[in-house]
């Protein structure tokens, strides 16, 4: 997959198949459409292109740096290469770029920059400015600027279009196996191994204290979680805890991964952290010996659901 960052080097392109859209968390509705765009391609012989943005339009348009997104830039350009897109496009979303109509959106950017013969877009899909673009605003346009038009149906799961904001929704309530659903694949996080207080360590149970570089990563509730942990192309059964170790007065928010049968030190390391179960919520107990008492009760938990999975 070719990726480019601003149009200025994208290629002239005889035949290309496109779809648009933001892709956050690449779940099972867009893996819906970016089969059909393969589809397409092969039927046509043309080529596939995924135009995204970046940061995220919520970000500028609202202001909302709060937002937390199910995908880095990373994970998204990662997660469309395994669907087989040959051409993504980035585009920068600024102030500037949302003043776009959506007739200029067509004519500048799919027609004029990326010769689009083929349109695919979500059923709910919306762009230019204050997203007055639809599909039945793009059908207006077909026969002017020569290419053709198809709106793909919503993907459901027990009569519920799939959508990021409801597998965001999920997560924020620790519903990862309803996220899982969703998106097709375990929900993950990866994070760089940096330095934490030790406590694990004291108590027999040394963790990885993760460091998530994107400000605008969702990380799901508080509590513990089953895990599989990867990184050198390896990968272990663990647990997960997030949130800010109330029984020892924690006062910041912590991702700390402990993984099963391993001893190596791992610092600097970047893992990725697959959530698979929540075992229980966040919990103070009376003191440490408590807290280990369950630490134990929740390793043994782990290791039936993960030997379970084998």
């Amino acid at each position: 997959m070719q990726t480019y960052f601003g149009t200025e080097n994208f290629p002239i392109l005889d035949f290309a198949i496109v779809t648009a859209g933001t892709f956050d968390g690449v779940h099972l509705g867009h893996q819906k459409i970016l089969t059909r765009l393969q589809e397409n391609c092969l039927k046509h012989q043309g080529e596939s292109v995924v135009i995204t943005y970046h940061p995220h339009p919520r970000i500028v348009l609202n202001k909302d740096y709060d937002l937390r997104l199910l995908s880095t830039l990373d994970e998204k350009i990662r997660d469309l290469e395994i669907f087989g897109v040959q051409h993504l496009l980035v585009i920068p979303f600024t102030a500037q770029f949302s003043e776009l109509s959506s007739e200029e959106f067509i004519q500048q950017i799919l027609v004029e920059k990326v010769n689009t013969r083929q349109l695919l877009i979500g059923y709910d899909h919306r762009f230019g400015k204050n997203r007055q673009g639809s599909f039945n605003f793009l059908k207006d346009y077909t026969q002017t600027y020569g290419f053709e038009v198809e709106e793909i149906p919503a993907q459901q799961i027990d009569e519920n279009a799939i959508s990021s904001t409801k597998i965001r929704t999920a997560l924020l309530k620790g519903e990862v196996q309803t996220a899982k659903e969703y998106l097709g694949r375990a929900y993950s996080l990866t994070g760089k191994v940096v330095k934490g207080n030790q406590l694990g360590r004291t108590l027999g149970y040394p963790t990885a204290n993760l460091e998530i570089a994107d400000v605008h990563k969702l990380i799901p509730a508080d509590g513990v979680y089953v895990v599989q942990v990867t990184f050198d192309n390896r990968s272990y059964g663990g647990l997960l805890s997030i949130g800010s170790n109330p029984t020892v007065n924690g006062q910041f928010r912590t991702v700390e991964a402990y993984l099963l049968d391993f001893q190596e030190d791992i610092y600097d390391k970047t893992l990725t952290v697959h959530l698979l179960h929540l075992l229980r919520g966040q919990q103070k107990f009376a003191g440490l010996p408590e807290l280990v008492t369950q630490m134990k009760k929740d390793e043994v938990q782990a290791r039936k659901m993960l030997f379970s999975r084998k």
